[in-house]
């Protein structure tokens, strides 16, 4: 038992740590249109999407409209290099492994009058996912070996028309969110660290927001559109923490059980973007705000304690920073039925390199979009591509004192591909 006890606090460490990355993994792509031009659609904001990117855009839209359907997600494991604490300062390789993802989106929208219009949307704007390919034998199966973030947004919306130059909107957002994290407890015996236990977490939890934006249409050849998107706090409560034996134990030696709570705050956004077209030519630029400095620490209480060294109540730091993505794409209208569209995006990692970790080993990105729309009498169909390229990032933040805070010296690569339809219909 005295194993147990002395890993039992990190591991619950662990579950916040699992939890803050659920709070800081965001998923722009909510319309297939949008990503085609790397997401800058904020002053566009003209097909049912408009309802994540830019809620004033809705008064655009004629008639009642119905979108349905999804970003598919190919994550390619990421892959370090470098040491950790169970490499005792030795340099090995770990590989993630290659998961698939399906962002599900729904939009409907109706335009009452020629000022007035609502609709309702449902998204998935914020996820993680990571897998280890070893549980037993892992560097970083101490930290984590799975785990699972899923979020989702129902969110009602209402647009006005207030001048032919100007059109505002907002909605409510009401969030349901899971999260899940498996990993290991090694015995401290060097140099295998055979594996004393397993721990299994998991909990639910909801949260409110709202959301409201801005459209100009200053001439026929300009748009200027502003978005903003309330911070959630994603109350998670009576999360099931179980824990079990390994086979460095007797059977049965490890058998814990207890629940946790806590409040994760998610951050604001806000976006900005100008959209000018000449012709059959679209051009649009965005600067896109994420308030990640909202994300300082997370704390964690437990129900009771199932072992003496297990406390009450744990803090996490994560001192994560406000970055600026920087977004631009084009459409050309090739046939009024035809567009194709392209676009690309710079997004700056929040995470510090003191706080970095296995949970999500993230860094600067790169995004390079592609696609197509089409119409065909009532319907429209958009679909499109994008290449994810994360930089490769070293970081050397090792302390012994501290391992599930700090915890690897070395580098990271990854990178992802993303495919998304949308398939709309107008009464």
């Amino acid at each position: 038992m005295r194993i147990v006890r002395g890993l039992a606090v990190l591991v619950i460490l662990l579950f916040a740590a699992a939890s803050a990355n659920a709070a800081g993994f965001r998923l722009p792509e909510a319309g297939a249109k949008a990503m085609g031009m790397a997401m800058a659609f904020t002053a566009q904001a003209d097909d049912p999407s408009a309802i994540y990117f830019n809620p004033a855009g809705l008064v655009q839209l004629e008639g009642m409209n119905v979108m349905v359907g999804g970003t598919y997600v190919r994550e390619n494991g990421a892959e370090f290099s470098g040491a950790t604490p169970l490499t005792l300062g030795a340099t090995r390789s770990e590989t993630q492994k290659d998961l698939n993802f399906i962002l599900p989106n729904a939009y409907w929208t109706r335009k009452a009058s020629p000022r007035f219009a609502y609709g309702i949307g449902v998204y998935t704007p914020f996820g993680l996912g990571q897998e280890y390919k070893d549980r037993d034998a892992g560097i970083f199966r101490n930290q984590v070996n799975r785990v699972d973030i899923k979020t989702v947004v129902v969110n009602p919306t209402v647009a006005w028309k207030i001048e032919d130059v100007l059109s505002v909107g907002a909605g409510i957002d009401f969030m349901w969110g899971q999260a899940r994290l498996n990993q290991t407890i090694p015995a401290p015996v060097p140099p295998n660290f055979p594996s004393a236990g397993y721990v299994d977490l998991k909990g639910d939890g909801i949260g409110w927001g709202y959301n409201f934006g801005v459209l100009l249409t200053p001439s026929k050849a300009v748009r200027i559109g502003f978005n903003y998107r309330s911070p959630f706090t994603l109350k998670i409560r009576d999360a099931d923490v179980d824990f079990t034996s390994g086979p460095a134990v007797p059977p049965g030696a490890l058998t814990l059980a207890t629940e946790a709570s806590t409040d994760v705050n998610m951050p604001a956004t806000a976006a900005l973007g100008v959209a000018y077209t000449a012709g059959r030519l679209t051009l649009e630029a965005d600067a896109d705000w994420t308030f990640w400095s909202k994300f300082r620490k997370l704390t964690i209480d437990f129900k009771s304690t199932p072992a003496p060294t297990i406390p009450t109540s744990v803090t996490r730091p994560e001192n994560w920073r406000d970055v600026v993505a920087y977004r631009f794409g084009a459409e050309y209208r090739v046939t009024d039925p035809l567009a194709l569209r392209i676009g690309f995006a710079y997004d700056p990692t929040p995470v510090p390199a003191e706080t970095l970790s296995p949970l999500l080993p993230d860094a600067n990105r790169l995004f390079y979009s592609v696609g197509a729309g089409y119409k065909m009498g009532r319907w429209t169909f958009d679909v499109s591509y994008m290449y994810l390229n994360k930089r490769n990032r070293t970081v050397d933040n090792i302390n012994d004192a501290d391992p599930s805070v700090n915890n690897m010296n070395g580098t990271w690569k990854g990178d992802a591909h993303l495919a998304a339809l949308d398939i709309g219909y107008r009464f």
